[in-house]
């Protein structure tokens, strides 16, 4: 596998730090989209099991990463909208087709596809939910102060208490090693932005863009997850057509960080899903008997959500 490391001009006059995996010229391409203070580093262990299949393309947002450097001197502040922007502009540069998310890296995720400008012709949304629970808020509430404090190791140890509390302790290390040392001044005040913008989506406006989204989408969450609940994420269902959601058992939020097992579960579906040929509303699935079993499984978990939702008076429509 090739792999080139590479300054793509945006339109806005933005750079980005681009990583791109050739695998094989024949191969479709992957692009990955990564959470809040991420970057392509947090891509390591999923680019070793996309690449079986597909060429994959990683990047740092113009304030993180290896784009910060690239962007010296520019202080604005990136929307939501903006990160969805780049995210088309990477589609198209970069001709994908496919398209996984994590986290929070859903937003702008969810916004490109629903733009109508993308190529996408399926996507694999992992750990996302369209509700901001208590849990969650809780945890971003306090991530905002301890932001605004400067005190970025107390943020590591935050994220890896919470949202991260399944991560292997060599990832905790890796997560205060690199929070500790992120710079402050307008880095600070771009992950305090983003953390507000999440807070207060607009529902009504962002639920009208994921309406139009055509492709199939799978909805990935593990069922240990309290800050994004497979509970909460089946709404989506209501508004995008093509929409399928898969509960996986033994998982936390950073689904394939959390261990071998966990891993092998998201590899799994998500390959077994980009791999489907699609037909209309109906697909034909090249899954195999370990695939099968898996999937019985995950459905008897969502039907058990379905049964308390339902008792609730909510239905949800999967589309």
């Amino acid at each position: 596998m090739k792999t080139e490391n590479l300054v793509v001009q945006l339109s806005s006059g933005l750079r980005i730090h681009v990583e791109r995996h050739l695998v094989n010229p024949d191969f479709e391409t992957i692009v990955l989209v990564n959470g809040a203070l991420a970057t392509t580093a947090s891509f390591g262990v999923t680019l070793r099991y996309v690449t079986e299949r597909y060429n994959a393309i990683c990047y740092d947002l113009p304030h993180a990463g290896q784009s910060r450097a690239l962007n010296a001197g520019h202080e604005g502040l990136l929307t939501v909208q903006d990160e969805a922007d780049i995210l088309v502009e990477v589609i198209d540069r970069f001709q994908a087709t496919l398209l996984a998310s994590v986290s929070w890296g859903g937003v702008s995720a969810l916004l490109a596809l629903g733009s109508g400008q993308t190529r996408i012709r399926r996507a694999a949304i992992c750990s996302f939910s369209p509700v901001v629970n208590d849990a969650m808020r809780d945890y971003a509430l306090g991530a905002r102060q301890l932001v605004i404090a400067n005190q970025y190791g107390e943020a590591a140890k935050l994220l890896n208490d919470t949202v991260g509390k399944y991560l292997p302790r060599l990832i905790w290390l890796q997560n205060y090693r690199y929070l500790a040392r992120l710079p402050k001044g307008p880095f600070g005040a771009q992950i305090v932005f983003h953390i507000d913008q999440v807070l207060g989506l607009d529902r009504e406006k962002y639920i009208d863009v994921f309406r139009h989204i055509e492709c199939p989408v799978l909805f990935v969450n593990g069922d240990q997850d309290e800050y994004t609940t497979p509970a909460d994420v089946l709404e989506l269902g209501n508004y995008i057509r093509q929409a399928r959601f898969s509960v996986l058992p033994g998982c936390g939020h950073f689904i394939d960080l959390e261990g071998k097992e966990q891993r092998e579960l998201l590899r799994g579906e998500t390959l077994q899903f980009f791999a489907e040929e699609s037909f209309g509303r109906e697909t034909v699935a090249r899954e195999g008997m370990a695939g099968s079993t898996l999937r019985a499984h995950q459905t008897s978990l969502l039907g058990n959500i379905r049964s308390l939702l339902q008792a609730d008076g909510f239905v949800p429509n999967q589309g």
